[in-house]
């Protein structure tokens, strides 16, 4: 593990010249591991040896008790001498090969202890007989809070609104809790109290299979499956032909890189897409939202590793992605979000403030703060 982490992260470590530090480290848990190894070998070569020992002295204890017997007068033969002598050759066998393995078991019982973790883990329950239709997009908080560690809340009595067509910004400081309420309307996690409605009824009646159907979101974290170009943009919708395909990602402005690659649409992804950029990447995934056809819509920093420039070519791309749909956007580049609807000034998982960008902007509060502090500067 230490190793696949190092050589994954080599970059970093170059950069940062902590080469020996790092030699330093694998020499410490290395010698730590030898060390184990030695014993683990020394412990698992004597149990043979004395396992052998045994059984010889076994077999010589019941041949000289049975020979001593014969002498002396005893009902015993020969042949029942050495019928014993037979069942406890085909007694000891097994445990000579349990004890050929001993290491294996070892191993084997290690593996799966961390096997039976992943397989004891609480499934996710899907309820196909709850409330399961293509949802409208109402969207609907009341009073959620919500904590990953039970005393160290994230979120704090938050309560928005947001009907089918309206798009709503949540900005604020890293931490803030902007994209837990995304996983808690993906169901990702469920509230700790409170409640979520959509389309007026409760979040926790909503199938999820469903819910997620509805809702397609581009996320700062782009994954591409190794496959195709196209057969990763069809994972926004799995029905959908080439053509779709293709009109999805010259919508995204993603068309024209797509035809520089050596196969276009049929070039195969490596581990993460990493033959592409970070910037390529996240055009994908802004065209596999495009191409879901979702009632809801989350943009959580979708534009980050996109250029000025390009962002610019698809604020229309992505305007007519929104047209329709209810959009919840997540954004620390503020000029993305000055046409919103409504705007939440999320600090310390509480709505401090809410408005639009020009009501927010003539409070003078944290919002205007914020805008000053990126476009000129400005210290918060």
């Amino acid at each position: 593990g230490y190793i696949e982490e190092r050589i994954s992260g080599q970059k970093v470590i170059l950069l940062f010249g902590k080469e020996e530090q790092v030699r330093q480290e694998f020499g410490e848990i290395n010698q730590k591991l030898r060390k184990s190894s030695i014993l683990a070998q020394a412990f698992s070569g004597t149990l043979g040896p004395v396992n052998n020992v045994t059984n010889n002295l076994t077999y010589l204890i019941i041949t000289v008790t049975g020979a001593y017997m014969i002498l002396t007068g005893h009902a015993l033969t020969v042949g029942i001498l050495f019928t014993f002598i037979l069942y406890m050759r085909s007694f000891i066998q097994p445990i000579n090969q349990i004890l050929s393995t001993f290491n294996t078991i070892q191993s084997a019982l290690a593996g799966a202890e961390r096997v039976f973790e992943v397989i004891d883990e609480q499934k996710e329950e899907y309820k196909d007989n709850d409330f399961c239709i293509n949802l409208d997009g109402d969207v609907e908080l009341r009073d959620v809070d919500f904590a990953y560690v039970t005393g160290n809340p994230i979120l704090k009595k938050v309560n928005l609104s947001a009907s089918r067509g309206k798009t709503i910004a949540i900005v604020g400081p890293t931490g803030s809790g902007k994209t837990t309420i995304m996983n808690l309307l993906t169901r990702f996690y469920d509230i700790s109290s409170g409640e979520i409605l959509m389309d007026g009824q409760s979040l926790l009646n909503i199938e999820k299979r469903g819910l997620r159907r509805s809702i397609s979101m581009v996320l700062q974290d782009t994954f591409l499956f190794s496959e195709t170009v196209r057969q990763n943009i069809r994972y926004g919708r799995l029905d959908a032909t080439d053509q779709e395909v293709e009109k999805a990602a010259r919508i995204a402005n993603a068309h024209t890189f797509i035809m520089q690659l050596p196969q276009g649409y049929d070039t195969i992804l490596k581990d993460n897409g990493s033959n592409l950029s970070q910037g390529q990447r996240q055009l994908l995934a802004i065209a596999r939202a495009v191409l879901s056809k979702s009632a809801i819509l989350i943009l959580d920093e979708a534009t980050s590793s996109i250029d000025t420039r390009t962002e610019l070519e698809i604020q229309n791309a992505m305007l007519q992605l929104m047209k329709g749909k209810t959009t919840f956007i997540i954004a620390h580049r503020l000029s993305t979000i000055r046409n919103a609807d409504e705007i939440l000034a999320l600090k310390d998982g509480e709505i401090i403030e809410r408005g639009s960008h020009m009501e927010l902007m003539e409070k003078g509060g944290f919002y205007a703060k914020l805008c000053q502090a990126q476009y000129k500067g400005i210290a918060i």
